[in-house]
């Protein structure tokens, strides 16, 4: 007789477990249930197998929906006559409502690695314990970056006027695309074992173009040029990092999706 296996813990079910035929003894999911979710997660993006050809990059639809958000922005911006400063406000929005994303997502993890991951200098295991930890600081370091950041922005946009019905309109584009790709990458770490370290600091990488802004933007001047060269600097650095981020995360489920095998 075949044994079963959960396909969310991994538990192989006893011949004598308690639990009814169609509960796992483990961790309580309906083995039929959470299968038919799995599913459905996996018509989002299926993950390749061995032997598969590498997948295109950039042909999902999360990120032309991010570059549509950012063109919309940029073109907003030139529109409505915005300064840097103005655009930066914008996109600091925009950092914000990823940081605030990323804590869902690491409180949302189901299995997840600590594979070269510490806290304090010690090493962690794959516990909520440590799940709440993670997103409790990751809480406050990014939250305290992007509050120097916005005392910055709020100095160079001094006597603007900020926010504006074209401003919330930007503001909103960012924010619908990014809860579309937060439910997008839940599902994908869901059939993985994404790392919890890899995912405190995969963020980062959206401020670095808003960081070098900040501290060469007078070297930039303001007019057309220096948003569109603002603008196209960090658009390519969030089609960058999305682009890594997913193709490590399709790698992780997939190796996950071979081990789980029965």
């Amino acid at each position: 007789m075949t044994q079963r296996v959960c396909p969310k813990c991994a538990h192989v079910r006893a011949a004598d477990a308690n639990a009814p035929d169609w509960q796992c003894p483990a961790c309580g999911i309906a083995y039929a249930k959470y299968a038919t979710y799995l599913e459905r997660a996996s018509r989002l993006v299926k993950p390749p197998h061995a032997g598969d050809p590498a997948p295109a990059i950039g042909l999902d639809g999360s990120i032309w929906s991010l570059v549509a958000a950012n063109v919309f922005t940029l073109a907003i911006a030139l529109y409505d006559g915005w300064s840097t400063a103005s655009l930066m406000l914008v996109y600091w929005t925009q950092s914000v409502v990823i940081g605030v994303s990323n804590v869902f997502r690491i409180l949302a993890l189901e299995r997840f690695s600590t594979a070269s991951f510490t806290i304090n200098n010690r090493r962690v295991q794959p516990t909520a314990a440590t799940k709440m930890k993670v997103a409790a600081f990751f809480s406050v370091h990014y939250g305290m970056f992007h509050l120097v950041y916005l005392v910055f922005v709020l100095f160079d946009a001094r006597g603007e006027p900020l926010l504006n019905a074209w401003f919330w309109a930007g503001a909103v584009g960012f924010a619908l695309n990014h809860r579309w790709s937060y439910r997008y990458n839940r599902d994908l770490d869901r059939q993985g074992t994404p790392n919890v370290g890899t995912l405190m600091f995969t963020p980062y990488v959206r401020v670095v173009p808003m960081h070098l802004t900040i501290l060469f933007g007078g070297l930039l001047g303001q007019g057309t040029a220096s948003l569109l060269l603002f603008g196209a600097l960090k658009t390519l650095a969030d089609v960058a990092m999305h682009v890594v981020e997913h193709a490590r995360l399709k790698k992780r489920g997939a190796t996950t999706a071979r081990e789980h095998l029965p």
